[in-house]
């Protein structure tokens, strides 16, 4: 951004659409990029999520600049990167297979060559997208940029972890769902939305996943989590709501959540971790959850904390009829965003 175009921008102005949150940045001069990602091939339930990241720049355009933390929080900078029109094409076409392969896996008849070609394409082209997003994001983080990513479905942002990996010797993740994730390969795709973070696990350098509101989990997940060794932390919904029922305060609790984590961290907010009023069209929504201001706490105290915010992802948003979800999305993405800079500073 110029220093013209820094002098003439009033925050205060509406919105100009086109630019996330109406802002005068591009990549090239913001602090934070937002990768928007519209993937949605290996959803289990309600499709959807491959909207989130153009519904999400359109809502932007409904925020208020003013943070109540941060002075001139809008100049830390925020821009969206060009969206990956031929993945964006490959997901509609994609979807479509994925969605006779999930029905024939269903019903047990999963076991033909001609499923078993659908099954090796989507896991190849997943994997497609994987590499080009490591590839992408570590364009932007060897710019010493926060990345953003945007989805689509959560097993978009593994190619960022990957490169979050490749710039820092450490990190932790801190992952905000309403469930753990832990699948392995779910339905046969290697890259599922529900096997995330049993990807993650693969990294090395991945020193440790806590995991909160979980509240839709599997007995195989909670074996992962009792065999990790500590690796694996769970702060499950159903836990935190019953020390708040005895007395405990949520900044207790943030606290206990804050101390597992390590110097580095990378956050991923499914917005389903959020309570479904907030997000009502959101792929597996689950009762119970997270409000937003206890989300927006617990990050906030990561920064409190002294610990890095080197990056994050959020996903799963997508719209219904209106822009409730989008509007929700828009707003996590401008607070997690100052507090990740602020975290940088």
């Amino acid at each position: 951004m110029s220093k013209k175009t820094a002098l003439s921008f009033d925050p205060d102005a509406p919105a100009s659409p086109g630019s996330l949150f109406g802002l005068p940045y591009t990549v090239d001069n913001a602090k934070v990029v937002a990768l928007p990602i519209p993937w949605d091939v290996t959803v289990s339930y309600r499709t959807g999520a491959s909207k989130g990241p153009k519904a999400i720049l359109n809502a932007s355009c409904q925020v208020d600049l003013f943070d109540e933390n941060i002075a001139d929080a809008w100049k830390i900078g925020i821009a969206m990167d060009k969206f990956p029109a031929a993945f964006e094409k490959m997901n509609v076409t994609l979807r479509k297979k994925a969605e006779l392969y999930i029905d024939a896996f269903t019903n047990g008849k999963d076991d033909t060559a001609s499923m078993k070609k659908i099954k090796d394409e989507v896991n190849k082209r997943c994997d497609e997208l994987r590499s080009w997003i490591k590839d992408r994001s570590l364009q932007f983080l060897k710019k010493n940029k926060i990345v953003a990513l945007i989805g689509g479905d959560h097993s978009t942002p593994l190619g960022l972890m990957e490169a979050v990996s490749a710039q820092h010797k450490s990190f932790g993740i801190l992952h905000i769902d309403a469930h753990c994730d832990l699948r392995n390969a779910y339905e046969g795709f290697t890259f599922s939305h529900a096997s995330i973070m049993f990807n993650a696990l693969k990294i090395k350098n991945m020193e440790r996943l806590v995991q909160v509101g979980i509240r839709d989990f599997s007995q195989g997940e909670k074996k992962i989590i009792d065999n990790s060794k500590g690796r694996i932390r769970l702060f499950s919904d159903k836990s935190m709501k019953e020390k708040m029922y005895k007395g405990n305060t949520w900044q207790q609790i943030t606290k206990s959540i804050v101390d597992q984590l390590p110097k580095n961290v990378y956050i991923s907010f499914d917005i389903d971790g959020l309570d479904p009023k907030l997000c009502p069209n959101t792929g597996t929504p689950v009762p119970g959850g997270l409000e937003y201001h206890q989300a927006i706490y617990l990050i906030e105290q990561v920064v409190e904390s002294g610990r890095k915010i080197v990056s994050f992802d959020i996903n799963e948003v997508a719209p219904g009829k209106d822009e409730w979800d989008a509007n929700v999305g828009a707003r996590l993405l401008y607070k997690i965003s100052n507090l990740a800079a602020l975290s940088q500073a």
